[in-house]
């Protein structure tokens, strides 16, 4: 069973930057896609950012196009999320995904992923 693993959360000041990661156990297992997503307490678990493994191709949710980027490293399989201009409303617990299927569209909805990981927990004060 491939398990995830998310790092880099923490506490940030709106308009400063923060990298999260996630790393696979399985450097090179058959993923088709990996993603980030977001949840608040009582809310639903919110599409952040996909991209496709093999082309790269990246898709983003509304509420943070053009200041999150979605990076993936092949050589060693790690996920990243480079978050940038950072508001307070960014503040949730950020979870990384991945799946094994092919879809005909851009999975952003969570049950379209395989493997979760533990979340980290971002706080941005304003």
């Amino acid at each position: 069973q491939v398990q995830l693993v998310e790092s880099g959360g923490g506490l940030v000041q709106a308009g400063d930057s923060l990298r999260l990661s996630c790393a696979a156990s399985e450097r090179t297992f058959g993923r088709t896609a990996m993603g980030w997503f977001r949840q608040a307490p009582g809310k639903e678990r919110e599409f952040v950012a996909t991209i496709y493994w093999s082309s790269g191709a990246t898709y983003y949710g509304d509420s943070v196009k053009g200041r999150f980027i979605i990076i993936r490293d092949r050589a060693t399989g790690t996920l990243y999320l480079q978050m940038n201009s950072l508001k307070p409303e960014d503040t949730v617990d950020y979870y990384c995904a991945a799946t094994r299927r092919g879809y005909t569209q851009v999975p952003t909805a969570p049950s379209l992923y395989d493997y979760w990981g533990q979340g980290t927990q971002v706080y941005v004060s304003s």
